[in-house]
């Protein structure tokens, strides 16, 4: 089980991290269009806030510092994932709206694991245990 919930985190960090990147320093092109319909502000915010996030769901439990950052990175991108999937729908984007609905129920499932079922031991309870 843990092994799958390592497994799932790399892969929704990477998806975060492309996407972070996207949102947050896009082609002129590209930046152009997303502009038209979200603030720029607001895009680079939410790119920094994925980037931020995936960070989260890897680097505390590599490192095993503040191990409770994870599910709140994870409990963090349900909120983004979350306004994703109202926005798409909202907009008409069905295929959009499923894949970020899709993403809210990884992240959820993440945030929920590693909260209540395998929570990741922080290094000083590792310490004090040996």
């Amino acid at each position: 089980m843990r092994i799958v919930l390592w497994i799932l985190q790399v892969l929704l960090a990477a998806m975060f991290v492309w996407h972070g990147l996207l949102f947050a320093a896009p082609p002129a092109e590209m930046a152009a269009m997303m502009d038209q319909f979200i603030a720029p502000g607001l895009r680079i915010f939410i790119g920094v806030a994925e980037l931020l996030a995936a960070a989260g769901l890897i680097l505390p439990g590599v490192t095993r510092i503040l191990p409770w950052l994870t599910p709140l990175a994870a409990a963090g991108l349900m909120i983004v994932m979350g306004s994703a999937t109202v926005l798409h729908a909202l907009r008409g984007e069905i295929g959009n709206a499923i894949f970020a609905a899709v993403l809210f129920v990884l992240v959820t499932v993440v945030a929920y694991l590693r909260w209540k079922v395998a929570p990741i031991r922080p290094r000083n309870a590792i310490l004090a245990s040996a």
